[in-house]
């Protein structure tokens, strides 16, 4: 057993209190503990999470808890020597990796889906400290990495295997693709979602044969560390995972001026910049950035199933997730139904800064995405929105809790229009026809995640097909693609370019090498024909292929 885990069995401390005035946070494994209770994690704990960064300036980070604003660590930072050191290490372990077989990856990776899941009571309390969410929120974070892990370990042949192709002259010219790994793929994953995304585009990275080095954002390390503890204990080589730590203009500066592929999850803003830095080495990228997505209810659609999904759709993780529902259009038919209920059902969450089960929204992470959350909202209502239901900060039940917020008659002048909120705030909009709906979703620049629920399967899937986002879920909010691994998950326009996920996802990590063996015949005259007469012949065959039906 890892010092990590051993460590894990006394993690909470409750001789460390929390801040005072600062609010309770309940222990989620033992139901008879007192509940008044302060806890923390302990020091061993930490200390043995950030020795496996690749660190050496001797300053550090302090991070706190955004449940009750408690310190979690001090997290040591990396330089660009460091960076530099990180690449070299994984090159080297890269080298004996690519020359392992799928079979070898495919058990190790199958490890660590058992891992994720005996171990996620663990990942799940680091990732609530971290980022103040739900603990039902957080639960998805291992759900999708066992998910990605047993995918990747199944159809690894699938994807990786050497392919025949035609070859020009049947028979004579035997073409194969192969794979070849990339080399040190370098990845910058956000906060939000802070153990999911610092391993789902690395798995399958690993599993094309290459290396990975990793910058997770400052406020999220030790959920990211944790999962670069798992993947050593899973049986990958230690210096296949490379983590550092710093400042993304710096840190992240120097990973793309040295990786063979970057995978970048943020803001269009700055994954503009790193696809310019990307392409200054001409190295690929693959990028997941904002977006403003949008739900649309049509008039045949069940308003109790199209409300429950609704209140996931937009206050999961408290509205911070790439592909949560920001604007939502309802069919005139059954827009005061579906308000009605869709006001309840989110009058009636709970909230909550605990790490128990039982809460149905968390915390924001922050205080600069409450500042932007109350900006949103403040200035829409200045401007003559009507607030449904929320529109409160909730210092009472922690430093940056926000209800979630119902937002009606917002307009194009009104900054949450078309700006992300990236928070629990939902615009409303009726509609009377359904082309002016698809209409209206497809505004701006933005086209990441939509939803449409209707009665109608079939319909509701030929409307989503004229919907410009990357995925498309039918009475769902975004769990049924963002749980289908075998399907290709990503944006269009602003929010993106690639694809994680199913082939795509392991593809972008590869390079695709033709070979081609030629018998008896050359691609040049022969047996003294002259340049003419084999220009002759080889249009004939053209010709002759053609009638034949051949590609």
């Amino acid at each position: 057993m890892s010092e990590t885990a051993v460590t894990y069995s006394r993690y909470m401390n409750a001789a460390n209190p929390t801040p005072a005035g600062g609010p309770v946070v309940e222990g989620p494994h033992d139901p008879e503990h007192d509940p008044t209770a302060s806890y923390a994690l302990e020091p061993d704990y930490v200390a043995a999470l950030t020795s496996r960064l690749v660190a050496t300036s001797g300053t550090t980070v302090e991070t706190r808890s955004p449940i009750n604003g408690a310190p979690l660590a001090h997290v040591p930072q990396s330089t660009e020597a460091d960076v530099v050191e990180a690449f070299a290490r994984a090159r080297r372990a890269q080298a004996a990796w690519a020359r392992t077989s799928l079979e070898h990856r495919s058990a190790i990776m199958l490890r660590l889906h058992d891992l994720v899941l005996d171990r996620q009571d663990e990942i799940i309390d680091l990732i609530v400290w971290e980022s103040g969410k739900a603990r039902k929120h957080a639960f998805d974070e291992p759900l999708h990495i066992a998910l990605t892990a047993r995918y990747y370990a199944r159809t690894a042949h699938q994807h990786l295997d050497t392919q025949r192709k035609l070859g020009v002259v049947p028979g004579l010219t035997r073409v194969e693709v192969n794979r070849v790994p990339k080399g040190v793929v370098g990845i910058i994953s956000p906060w939000n979602y802070p153990f999911t995304m610092a391993l789902c585009d690395g798995l399958p990275a690993l599993m094309a044969g290459n290396a990975v080095v990793t910058k997770p954002d400052s406020q999220t390390m030790l959920s990211a560390l944790v999962a670069a503890q798992l993947l050593e204990e899973a049986g990958f080589p230690k210096d296949l995972w490379q983590v550092v730590a710093g400042p993304g203009s710096k840190i992240g500066t120097s990973i793309i001026g040295k990786a063979d592929y970057i995978c970048f999850t943020g803001s269009t803003a700055t994954g503009k910049r790193v696809a310019q830095g990307c392409a200054d080495r001409l190295i690929g990228c693959s990028l997941e950035l904002g977006g403003k997505n949008p739900m649309l209810v049509l008039r045949d659609a069940d308003v109790e199933k199209a409300a429950e999904g609704a209140v996931r759709a937009s206050f999961s993780n408290a509205g911070q997730l790439c592909v949560s529902t920001e604007r939502l259009f309802v069919a005139d038919q059954v827009y005061d139904r579906f308000v009605e209920r869709f006001v309840a059902r989110t009058q009636a969450m709970s909230l909550g800064a605990t790490l128990a089960w039982g809460t149905d929204m968390g915390s924001l992470i922050s205080q600069d995405q409450l500042d932007t959350v109350v900006a949103h909202v403040d200035d829409a209502v200045a401007k003559g929105a009507r607030v449904l239901a929320g529109g409160k900060a909730r210092p009472d039940l922690g430093p940056y809790f926000y209800e979630p917020t119902i937002l009606e008659g917002v307009t194009p002048d009104m900054t949450c229009f078309g700006n992300e909120t990236f928070g629990p705030v939902i615009s409303l909009y009726r509609f009377h026809d359904e082309a002016d709906a698809v209409a209206r979703a497809n505004d701006g620049e933005y086209g990441l995640n939509g939803s449409v629920y209707s009665q109608d399967g079939a319909r509701a899937r030929e409307i989503a097909r004229h919907i410009k986002c990357g995925t498309v879920n039918i009475n769902e909010a975004f769990g049924a693609t963002f749980a289908s691994i075998d399907a290709p998950m990503g944006g269009m326009r602003e929010s993106g370019m690639g694809r994680r996920q199913g082939s795509e996802g392991i593809h972008r990590y590869t390079e695709s090498q033709s070979v081609a063996t030629q018998r008896l015949v050359r691609f040049a005259p022969m047996l003294g024909m002259s340049d003419s007469a084999y220009a002759k012949v080889m249009t004939a065959n053209l010709r002759l292929m053609k009638k034949l039906g051949r590609a």
